[in-house]
């Protein structure tokens, strides 16, 4: 026996390698490497390997692998001729086929040990592409909904700006039309308060003492005498046609209306405190006043005239 196994087995059992580990450094098959280190050396697939494994072997655990091929010489030649013979005489197909088995068997272990970096890879293609699509597809939703949210404004202002513009339009023309409306109603009241200002007024036409008689154009008749206090308190008596309608004392801030006879064209006004009493005939105040305040007590005759 040569010691090529057990120098070889030592030096790996010192490095700390396990046979597993020497296979997955040397991609030696373990049965290979069995066979080596229990100098087997018929086991394995030729002379060819046993030396070019032998030296890998060698310099993976750090020996000097020309001694121990120049021991596996020494070996080899101190063995019988017929094994020799037997060696050499080895068929060529077998060799090749041995050959061609360690190979695809190394190759299926390259893929098998790149494998799971294989998966990893295709995995994160996978989501990145995943994870870009959707990116790329929330892109085009939200360009989309930009554009559409675009539009709709653009048209809704363009709706209020015309609708802003037809009420402006309308209000104008309202506004013109109510203005021009109540400026007619305005001077057509102006001009009816003008014509009865015009038409109605009190002419004093005589005055003895304290009595006064006026003539009060513009009527017809008289339908309304309404008296106010203010002052003090003040006796009143209102007379139609000779008659009697209403005679009272009102205190001040009092007030009385008396309704006249339908076809009264004269009246009689007494008052006892002339200058705190008011009067309204026909909706029409009576200033009486203005022709004598000296006085307190007077009597007033009113004639119509048209």
């Amino acid at each position: 026996m040569s010691e090529i196994g057990k120098t070889l087995k030592a030096a790996r059992i010192e490095k700390g390698y396990t046979l597993d580990d020497l296979q997955q450094i040397t991609k030696i098959q373990k049965r290979y490497l069995i066979a080596i280190e229990e100098e087997k050396f018929a086991d394995l697939p030729g002379e060819f390997y046993v030396k070019a494994f032998i030296k890998q072997y060698a310099e993976t655990v750090g020996l000097d692998s020309s001694s121990l091929t120049v021991q596996l010489a020494s070996a080899t030649s101190a063995s019988s001729p017929d094994s020799e013979t037997a060696s050499s005489e080895e068929p060529h197909s077998r060799v090749e086929a041995t050959r061609q088995s360690i190979q695809k068997t190394d190759r299926f272990n390259r893929f098998f040990n790149l494998l799971p970096t294989i998966i990893i890879v295709a995995v994160v293609v996978i989501i990145l592409g995943s994870i870009y699509a959707v990116a790329w597809n929330n892109h085009r939703k939200n360009s989309s909904t930009q554009q559409i949210q675009s539009s709709s404004k653009v048209s809704v202002s363009s709706s209020s700006t015309k609708k802003a513009a037809s009420k402006t339009t309308s209000s104008k023309t309202s506004s013109t039309t109510k203005s021009s409306s109540a400026k007619a109603k305005s001077s057509s009241k102006k001009s009816t308060a003008k014509s009865k200002s015009t038409k109605t007024k009190f002419n004093l036409t005589s005055n003895s003492g304290s009595s006064f008689v006026y003539q009060m154009k513009g009527v017809s008749e008289f339908k309304q005498v309404k008296l106010s206090i203010d002052g003090s308190k003040a006796w009143s008596e209102i007379s139609a046609g000779g008659t009697q309608q209403w005679q009272g004392t009102l205190s001040t801030g009092e007030g009385h209306t008396v309704t006249l006879p339908s076809g009264t064209s004269q009246l009689v006004i007494q008052l006892g405190n002339s200058k705190a009493t008011s009067l309204t005939i026909n909706g029409k105040k009576f200033d009486f006043l203005k022709d004598n305040d000296s006085l307190t007590v007077r009597t007033i005759t009113i004639t119509s005239a048209e």
